[in-house]
């Protein structure tokens, strides 16, 4: 079974937020963003999203909710996370190489 490293995560059930403590070191400004893009996502979309590292480092969106949950936008989220990818590219790859180098120990 492959591997997945959560990095962070919203909850529109539990309005809640999560953030890795193994991530306590991305500077406060990332930790920020990441906050705003996930929470804003469940907000406007519903349901439940992750951002994980699979076992070759790569960046996953990560979007779950409940069968009873008649408002979750399916067509509405993949179109969202296609958005963030777009707007939030730079980031998103930053964070990609940041877990490469500091935990999966790869050269620059």
């Amino acid at each position: 079974m492959e591997e997945k490293v959560v990095l962070c995560g919203a909850n529109s059930y539990e309005q809640k937020y999560y953030l890795n403590p193994d991530f306590e070191r991305l500077p406060e400004d990332v930790k920020n963003e990441l906050k705003i893009m996930c929470v804003l996502y469940v907000n406007e979309v519903g349901g439940i999203m992750t951002l994980d590292f699979d076992e070759d480092g790569e960046l996953n969106f990560t979007v779950t909710a409940k069968d009873s949950d008649l408002m979750f936008d399916e067509i509405g989220s993949r179109l969202k996370i296609k958005e963030i990818q777009k707007e939030k590219e730079e980031l998103l790859s930053a964070l990609q190489m940041f877990y490469r180098v500091f935990f999966l120990g790869e050269e620059v």
